[in-house]
């Protein structure tokens, strides 16, 4: 081989070499482009697991706060601020579409909001929260058309929108707000609730597009308020029909016991006293009778009405069954309860409905702290007064007697006269006429004897086998018990009448009732509280 064979040899092989070297550079390249580029997609993989991992923990921490049976308002304003800090969003908020009071239009209220700076710029900047403010609903907002399209809705135009839901702020004052501030779009969600729509959720975004994946997870958001606003509804719903009258809408005889604990404790703390307004509706087993229990119903509820027009605030009515009703006046003396309960019986009178006519009611008024400290004493007194009112000719107003101005024996004659008003049982009418006789003659001069034989002959016409006597028996030897136990003159005296309302109380009583072994429901519980004998201390 020639020198020059040699040197060719030996070019061909640096050429080889070099291509070698070049095709591997360039698998070099090409693999380094494809590791920039795995990087580059594993940092946004990573980034968009980190944006759903703070997602899914924003709704774990919407669910506990569901779970944790609270308020609507702190549940709402805990998911505003958690969407807001967690996801990065300036502002967040739901604002509720609410009716005028006269139902002819509506407006807008801001339920609840992040606390973040934004808002507190623009509170700022207003001179006053945006969220005490009562907003305008305009139809061209971004908020109707989210809702006529019942979907997601994004406008950059936030001065705009701020402007429609607020006009009397000055446009100045708009101008300085969106020129401040980083938001560059409102996203808005409309919200709704068992088919009906309730408002819209709100976020303002440093970002004008909207992707994808934030469509879906606000969409995942929207949803969660949803439930949380149901819920609270159906709750609320249930709440209600625990302590309301179904028929009237006034709160029930369960409510009205609670409630007049609270107020009695209140009283007492502030050496103030309350009145109490006591209602039995005349004649309603008559209507009843006459023209059927639809319209004793309408009776009942225009009772109600009249309550709810003539009652303050303040003033808690309650229905406590069948006709009666009861109204609580705090900080009401006797004089000006009896002013009251005047005005709700001429606007009771004043009523015609149809087929009826004219309703009327007999009314009680006592006082507490005024006729009595305790407060089964004054409900006592006011059930007297009532049925003193119902006793003298209806359709009028009775003030209570003072406990210290009421003797036992006109306390037992008003029960036993009470008897007789509510006719539970049939009365023979002679037996009616003699007791009422004996009733009404409280000047006589052995009045206990008269109360013993009142008492056997009431008995006698529930018990036929009663014996007179009998009663006069029973007292005598409680008596004597009492003596041998030393106890005071006043207690004998008490266990008196106790003796004789007993044995009433018991014999008005239906026997599979007062027999009943297992606890009575609250429909037994009402029945019996009916018959102020049972109750009688």
């Amino acid at each position: 081989m020639s020198f020059f064979d040699n040197i060719r040899d030996i070019y061909r092989k640096v050429s080889e070499v070099e291509s070698s070297i070049y095709g591997g550079k360039q698998d070099y390249l090409e693999i380094y482009e494809r590791n920039l580029q795995l990087e580059k997609e594993i940092e946004e993989r990573t980034k968009e697991l980190n944006i759903a991992n703070k997602r899914m923990l924003t709704l774990q921490h919407i669910w506990d706060m569901m779970n944790a049976s609270r308020p609507l308002q702190s549940v709402l304003e805990t998911i505003v601020n958690s969407i807001q800090g967690e996801l990065g969003y300036l502002h967040c908020n739901i604002i509720k579409k609410c009716e005028d009071d006269n139902g002819t239009g509506v407006y807008l209220t801001v339920l609840a909001q992040s606390n973040d700076v934004s808002i507190k710029r623009v509170d700022k900047l207003i001179k006053g929260p945006l969220q005490t403010r009562k907003l305008v609903y305009d139809s061209e907002s971004v908020y109707a058309k989210a809702e006529a399209a019942r979907k997601i809705m994004i406008t950059p135009d936030i001065g705009g929108t701020l402007k429609s839901v607020a006009p009397e702020i000055p446009s100045e004052v708009i101008d300085e707000i969106v020129e401040g501030s980083p938001s560059k779009s409102i996203i808005s969600i409309p919200l709704y609730t068992r088919n009906s729509h309730f408002g819209w959720f709100n976020v303002f975004s440093s970002r004008k597009e909207l992707t994808e994946g934030e469509t879906d997870f606000l969409t995942i958001f929207a949803q969660q308020i949803e439930m949380a606003i149901t819920i609270a509804g159906l709750f609320e719903e249930v709440k209600a029909q625990a302590v309301t009258d179904s028929l009237t809408g006034l709160y029930n005889r369960r409510y009205f016991e609670e409630y007049l604990k609270k107020e009695v404790k209140r009283a007492l703390r502030q050496k103030q006293p309350f009145s109490i307004i006591g209602l039995d509706l005349d004649h309603l087993k008559q209507i009843n009778d006459q023209h059927g229990h639809a319209y004793g119903d309408l009776a009942i509820k225009t009772v109600a009405e009249v309550l709810k027009r003539n009652a303050r605030s303040i003033d808690t009515a309650a229905r406590m069954g069948g006709e009666e009703f009861n109204v609580i006046l705090p900080g009401v003396e006797s004089d000006g309860a009896l002013i009251a309960a005047e005005r709700i019986r001429k606007a009771l009178e004043e009523e015609e409905l149809n087929t009826i006519g004219h309703i009327t009611a007999s009314i009680g008024v006592a006082t507490f702290l005024e006729h009595s400290d305790n407060i089964e004493d004054v409900m006592e007194l006011t059930d007297q007064a009532m049925y003193q009112s119902k006793r003298n000719g209806r359709n009028m107003v009775t003030l209570a007697k003072p406990i210290s101005e009421t003797s036992w024996q006109e306390i037992a004659v008003n029960t036993f006269m009470d008897i007789l008003s509510k006719h539970n049982i049939p009365i023979a009418a002679d037996v009616s006429k003699e007791v009422q006789a004996k009733l009404q003659n409280t000047e006589n001069e052995v009045p206990k004897e008269v109360l013993y034989t009142v008492a056997d002959m009431l008995t006698q016409t529930y018990n036929p086998l009663h014996h007179n006597g009998v009663m006069k028996s029973k007292v005598l030897l409680a008596v004597s018990l009492a003596k041998r136990f030393d106890l005071p003159k006043t207690d004998i005296d008490n266990l008196k009448i106790a003796t004789l309302l007993y044995d009433i109380g018991n014999l008005m009583l239906p026997v599979e009732l007062l027999q009943k072994t297992t606890p009575l429901t609250e429909e037994e519980r009402s029945h019996i509280k009916e018959h102020p004998i049972i109750a009688a201390r």
